[in-house]
């Protein structure tokens, strides 16, 4: 397979390191998760050795900009593997000199107990998955820690970490214009570096799915989530902390720059089960996904098989597709020109003139920017321009 010779972006890449395991799952989520049972971790370290060795076979000449420990719950694997992996990425490729490696945790008493090993281990970025500060919401979104158990995670990871993000999820059922105020105020007073805010969704294939069709679980009305949208907003920018992307708010300086790297449409490679990937390879864009099942995944690795279920070539149409769809969703906005360079046409201009009067897109020279109205509508947007 040939090697990558590409400047610029493609000369980078950023890691996803998938680790699947729950204690338990939750009724919303639609991740590749499973509940934790008894793990060999020296299985795992194999099986990520293996897939390490592949990935550096195929783009040996590149630089490692950031790691991305998510799951799942990744908190729950060992200091001593995440480290392990972490010096093995190191050995393999030239690394950035301010690489973020990103850990994502629960706020469980027992996992902010390992807050500082995870720290000596190498991870610089802590994201904390809180979802609620309210205990009858955690309970309902079936989660296992308490209010407090949050607030003190925060505490610790603070004391751990210098750069500390926090995820909360809002439009939950009978939430309140005013609940989301005093509980988004509480969590910013906080004092985070960064924070991730999502609007609650019926996932196919969850339990939540299973309860709303059976009309167990009432969802707020569009009109309702758009003012908890907005609300998020306001308070962040009051609070210092600019929206750079649709769902994701930072205070200078401490955005996601692994999550930047999707957004920008850069490369990425993604280890474990599920994983995906974009990877450049002489000029071409390939899409990459591994094996979804744990067992299949392990025993691929474990035989000398491929743990890959996809690699396929995007057309310039498809890359152009995706990267403004990525590309929208920063405040920063999208370059058209990218699209017209991948796509071989350039975006119709009578659609962008329609959008950008009805208030939804903003277009300044090359740039063309989301308003507060288009984030609200961004899918209906993405469909109206690439219609």
């Amino acid at each position: 397979m040939p090697v990558s010779s590409q400047p610029g972006e493609a000369r980078t890449l950023g890691l996803y390191v998938h680790w699947p395991y729950c204690q338990a799952i939750c009724p919303y989520c639609d991740f590749n998760v499973v509940r934790l049972r008894t793990v060999d971790e020296a299985e795992w370290q194999n099986a990520f050795d293996a897939e390490l060795d592949r990935l550096h076979d195929r783009v040996p000449d590149r630089t490692i900009t950031s790691i991305f420990f998510g799951g799942g719950t990744p908190s729950l694997m060992s200091p001593a593997l995440v480290g392990y992996l972490i010096d093995r990425i190191s050995a393999r490729w030239r690394v950035a000199s301010d690489m973020e490696i990103t850990l994502e945790a629960n706020p469980t008493d027992a996992e902010a107990e390992t807050f500082r090993d995870f720290a000596e281990a190498g991870i610089n970025r802590l994201s904390l998955g809180l979802q609620s500060l309210k205990d009858e919401d955690l309970k309902a979104l079936g989660r296992w820690h308490s209010a407090a158990d949050a607030l003190s995670a925060v505490d610790h990871a603070k004391q751990a970490f210098e750069n500390v993000s926090i995820d909360l999820i809002y439009g939950r059922p009978q939430q309140s214009v005013d609940d989301w105020s005093d509980e988004l105020r509480q969590a910013l007073e906080l004092a985070p570096d960064h924070l991730s805010l999502y609007q609650l969704t019926i996932e196919p294939g969850t339990a939540f799915e299973r309860r709303h069709q059976r009309g167990e679980l009432i969802m707020p009305a569009d009109a309702m989530a758009a003012e908890l949208y907005q609300l998020s907003q306001s308070l962040c920018d009051e609070y210092g902390f600019a929206g750079y992307e649709i769902s994701n708010h930072a205070k200078p300086d401490k955005e996601s720059r692994h999550n930047l790297i999707y957004w920008r449409y850069g490369d990425y490679a993604g280890l474990g089960p599920g994983a995906h990937g974009r990877l450049t390879l002489d000029g071409q864009k390939w899409a990459a996904s591994n094996i979804r099942g744990v067992k299949d995944w392990l025993a691929a690795l474990a035989t000398g098989a491929s743990s890959l279920a996809q690699w396929e070539a995007l057309s310039g149409a498809e890359q152009a597709a995706e990267s403004l769809l990525m590309g929208l969703r920063l405040s920063e906005g999208y370059d058209i020109r990218r699209y017209q360079e991948l796509a071989g046409i350039s975006l119709p201009p009578a659609v962008i003139d329609r959008v950008c009067d009805q208030g939804f897109l903003e277009c300044r020279g090359a740039r063309l920017t989301a308003t507060p109205d288009g984030r609200v509508v961004l899918d209906a947007v993405l469909q109206a321009l690439l219609a």
